[in-house]
């Protein structure tokens, strides 16, 4: 069973198939076996690396274009538009969907800090003006 994610209905990945995903992003398209290079060793099977592939694929995350015998396998989903959904959905599952209980707490466990604050302020303000 496939669960998806209740903000842009994105499919949850499995943590394999997220440390794929972030090869695409890192290197760009790739064939299955220069994914499999990417691994420390003892590196994974070609089928085992495969099926991630194809996982994501069938997910909708990753396309392919065919290179003589072979698929290349590219990202189609940004880190951008990844981590926006992530972070929309935790928002929405554990804090009520309140973005504003997210910096309470991250301020309460000393994670940002009033200089933080005051840096965000000015940004947010200067993209304000330049939209």
């Amino acid at each position: 069973m496939q669960y998806r994610d209740t903000i842009m209905g994105m499919l949850i990945l499995t943590p394999k198939e997220e440390e794929v995903l972030r090869m695409f992003w890192e290197r760009g398209k790739l064939f299955v076996n220069e994914i499999r290079l990417l691994y420390p060793t003892p590196r994974p099977h070609f089928n085992t690396v495969s099926t991630f592939v194809r996982a994501l694929e069938s997910k909708g995350y990753v396309s392919h274009e065919v290179v003589g015998m072979s698929y290349r396998y590219y990202a189609v989903v940004s880190e951008d538009e990844y981590c926006t959904d992530k972070l929309n959905t935790l928002i929405k599952d554990y804090f009520s969907n309140s973005p504003n209980r997210v910096v309470s707490t991250l301020i309460a466990n000393g994670r940002v800090t009033e200089d933080d604050l005051r840096i965000h302020m000015v940004r947010a303000r200067n993209m304000k003006n330049n939209n």
